[in-house]
């Protein structure tokens, strides 16, 4: 279980039967043991058992209510039931009432070893069906990172040489940039490829749910805690967890984040036991950490104990060169999905596209070639297809992203649409638009060149 031993509950009031267990199971797994029903139950307050043993016929409580009381506790836990030959008519009842499968007594090591086997194989499986069911609702659109552009390859050549190695890694770049494909990237070239990758967008979670969210919780810990429920660093356990947004964390979630970063355990809301875990940790910001924690509002040993290696994503306006394979890319992508015939973009759109600054990057590109495809009625996309935002550079002035933009990328933008706007009116004459602009050609070509247009 996770490159742990599996944790499990022997009920029994048989001392010699739970001596016998342990002689049989001590060397593989960690062992509880109870000699009643209470004392069980008492035991499950404060502990996260993987499989639990349970005799049918005890004296204070038998088994069939001890088993009811357990799944009112976890229903997700497995409970084998033990009995004698005379009694097996009561496992089979345990059984319609939720217990996994029964053992007669007397049992043998290869018949207790099976059971176990499929039973903890079974919850873990179940436990991954569930998280992957989530993944595949979300409909990721792409695989990998689509560019040939020499900032993009310098991505690509860290995450390849930094993947094998176990160390947090913290990347940063603008909303829309493809962090999360990079996290991706990391994790499946990585030694935990095969196990699971959980992600975790931290601003999109209210801030008292985030430790439920990310700890888990146990019964009756908080009002509407009706049952025990696993976090999202006990369901990566033994792969890769990706904390997007890390920066808008409250303080004292960092605090406890950075105990786990240190500890490598958690504890679940109302529990009294820490839980080890095996996860590496992939973090994500759009936003300045380190204005933050001169701001007071992120702590700085919890930024160093991330940022052991720093990915920076560049946003797509400093990599036009990739605007034509991501349009490709999504193209076809999207043709497909809905049954579309469309071969491409017309060049005077192409060249709109890479003239766009793209505020929203490939995320923003992608939703529009979505939406292009949806609405396209021939196989061409041309330039009155595009909407205002893309082809007229003063909407793009009042957009949404603009505001978060630094004085000197708002300036290059205003000069960049500006001088885009004299060219679409002047049908790309750049004399034309020297002339509109009031500025002589060569001065034109200058501006043109430095903003990489």
């Amino acid at each position: 279980m996770a490159g742990k031993k599996a944790i499990i509950l022997i009920v029994d009031d048989e001392e010699s039967l739970r001596d016998s267990m342990r002689i049989l199971l001590s060397a593989d797994y960690d062992l509880i043991f109870a000699a009643n029903g209470n004392e069980a139950l008492q035991i499950l307050k404060n502990n996260s058992p993987h499989l639990i043993f349970l005799d049918i016929r005890m004296p204070d409580m038998n088994g069939l209510e001890v088993l009811s009381k357990i799944k009112e506790m976890d229903l997700d836990i497995d409970v084998i039931m033990v009995t004698a030959m005379n009694t097996v008519s009561y496992a089979v009842e345990a059984m319609r009432r939720g217990a996994y499968d029964y053992l007669t007594k007397p049992f043998d090591i290869e018949a207790i070893q099976a059971i176990i086997e499929k039973a903890l194989e079974k919850r873990k499986l179940a436990q991954e069906n569930v998280y992957l069911k989530e993944e595949i609702e979300k409909k990721y659109q792409f695989e990998k990172i689509v560019g040939k552009s020499s900032a993009i390859y310098e991505v690509f050549s860290l995450i390849t040489s930094i993947a094998k190695s176990e160390s947090t890694v913290l990347i940063q770049g603008e909303s829309g940039t493809g962090k999360e494909l990079a996290a991706r990237a990391i994790h499946n070239l990585s030694g935990r490829g095969k196990k699971l990758f959980v992600a975790v967008n931290c601003a999109a979670i209210p801030e008292n749910l985030l430790e439920s969210e990310l700890f888990g919780h146990e019964r009756g810990s908080f009002t509407g805690a009706f049952e025990r429920k696993i976090g999202k660093f006990e369901f990566a356990d033994s792969g890769t967890i990706f904390l997007d947004e890390i920066g808008s964390l409250p303080l004292s979630m960092q605090g406890k984040l950075l105990r786990v970063l240190q500890e490598k355990e958690i504890e679940r809301v109302g529990g009294l036991k820490p839980i080890a875990v095996d996860v590496r940790i992939i973090s994500a910001s759009n936003r300045d950490l380190r204005k933050l924690i001169e701001e007071g509002k992120f702590r700085i040993d919890l930024f160093y104990r991330l940022n052991v290696i720093p990915i920076n994503i560049p946003p797509l306006r400093e990599r036009k060169e990739d605007v034509a394979l991501l349009v490709d890319h999504f193209i076809k992508i999207y043709s497909k999905e809905f049954s579309k015939g469309i071969k491409g973009l017309t060049q005077k759109a192409l060249k709109i596209f890479e003239n766009y600054s793209w505020p929203g990057n490939v995320r923003e590109l992608q939703n529009l070639i979505e939406r292009l495809i949806v609405l396209a009625k021939g196989p061409i996309i041309d330039e009155n297809h595009l909407p205002k935002e893309i082809t007229d550079p003063e909407t793009e002035l009042n957009s949404p992203g603009f505001s978060y933009l630094s004085f000197k990328d708002a300036q290059m933008k205003f000069e960049s649409s500006f001088i885009r706007k004299a060219l679409l009116k002047t049908g790309g004459s750049k004399n034309k638009a020297a002339k509109m602009l009031g500025i002589h050609r060569n001065t034109l070509l200058n501006i043109e060149k430095k903003l990489g247009l």
